[in-house]
């Protein structure tokens, strides 16, 4: 049932593939939203889902292209739902992974606005399944860490270095291609062995999906001479090696 505007969805909508969204962020595409804000993530295959009446409106945002600023996004997100309207804020992947969706919520909180938060299947997961890669897996590995491999231009990479060199745990680096080379290097200093099988997939889920697979001294070199493109997922951990024979 629709519900009464001013209303806010702030909906995931998985790694890519259409196959992916739940049937919830579907509904609310094809019969609730009068309009749709949308990242630059969101496939062409799920754009075509949404009805031609129901007003659409492009956020993307890359590190280096910013069609609307976050704060931009907060106060679309505002103003069209005090125009009487139920507005879906559609996110890539799940909106509170890396997604900013915390912070869209905390804004329409303080400007007295309704919303919901609806989960969507994050990129790990998605991209990890449909490489036949368990992110966990008994006598592999026993937990799995996300982190952000996207730091503030001129900023060092500032992470738990001896941390995450643990070869018990799967490591899913997101936003990290440009600085795969500086990942790849601290680990392997600070104790990961250098043959730890990685992956690095590009538009993973989609009929664009490129990876390349590699040991983690040579991933950032085999991802460079694949020419792998943002948006894209970097997997490390002994759990990668079971993708040959799962997948």
């Amino acid at each position: 049932m629709k519900p009464k505007p001013p209303f806010v969805y702030i909906a995931g909508a998985g790694p890519g593939d259409a196959g992916l969204l739940t049937m919830t962020t579907y509904k609310l595409l094809t019969e609730v939203a009068d309009v749709v804000v949308y990242d630059r993530l969101i496939s062409d295959e799920i754009l075509n889902l949404i009805p031609e009446n129901i007003e659409k409106i492009y956020a993307g945002k890359s590190c280096r292209n910013n069609h609307m600023t976050q704060d931009e996004i907060n106060a679309c997100l505002v103003e069209k739902a005090n125009e009487n309207k139920v507005v879906v804020r559609l996110k890539g992947g799940d909106p509170f992974i890396y997604g900013r969706g915390g912070e869209e919520a905390l804004h329409l909180v303080e400007n007295n606005i309704p919303f919901e938060i609806v989960p969507g299947v994050n990129a790990a997961d998605g991209c990890s399944a449909y490489k036949g890669i368990p992110l966990t897996h008994r006598g592999l590995a026993s937990s799995v860490r996300f982190i952000t491999g996207h730091q503030q231009k001129g900023e060092p990479m500032s992470l738990d270095w001896k941390g995450l060199a643990n070869d018990d745990t799967t490591l899913v680096i997101y936003m990290g291609l440009a600085h795969l080379e500086e990942l790849s290097k601290n680990l392997i200093t600070h104790g990961l062995p250098a043959d730890t099988p990685a992956v690095a997939i590009s538009s993973g889920t989609t009929k664009h999906e490129a990876a390349c697979f590699a040991p983690l001294s040579e991933i950032f070199e085999k991802a460079t001479k694949a020419e792998l493109k943002a948006p894209t997922i970097s997997i490390i951990g002994k759990v990668v090696g079971l993708a040959w024979k799962i997948k």
